[in-house]
């Protein structure tokens, strides 16, 4: 008795290929889209320098976590900081002044002082924060 063979079965397809394409899809898409609001002007965020040396000449002051403030190294009130400045911006108007903060002096100490530093005519404020430990 003669046997007939089975009619041979069609490939299945295989979906490897649309895997592919999907996923290169993906890569597409991720690379090309942007996931942040984007601000309608442009913005320029301010540089961090970190292990450099502070820059010498001008005047240092310094900012306590509690707020106590020191002019070269002499305390001083806030009202005796900044007429102190203003003698010394007087005579030098490029002075440089240095804002030495402690890591946990509030901000809302620290940037009204630079601000009214800045709105004596000071040109080249610069805050140093030292950053705590990792």
């Amino acid at each position: 008795m003669k046997l007939a063979r089975p009619p041979k079965r069609a490939a299945p397809e295989t979906i490897v290929a649309l895997i592919d394409v999907v996923f290169f899809l993906l890569v597409f898409f991720l690379l090309v889209g942007r996931m942040d609001a984007t601000a309608p002007f442009d913005v320029t965020p301010p540089i961090a320098f970190e292990g450099t040396d502070m820059p010498g000449g001008g005047a240092t002051l310094a900012v306590s976590a509690d707020g106590q403030l020191a002019l070269d190294g002499t305390e001083r009130t806030r009202d005796g900081v900044i007429e102190m400045l203003g003698e010394r911006l007087a005579a030098d108007p490029g002075l440089r002044i240095r804002i030495n903060a402690h890591a946990g002096a509030a901000l809302n100490t620290v940037l009204p002082l630079a601000a009214e530093i800045e709105g004596m005519g000071a040109q080249d404020v610069v805050l140093f924060v030292t950053p705590g430990a990792p």
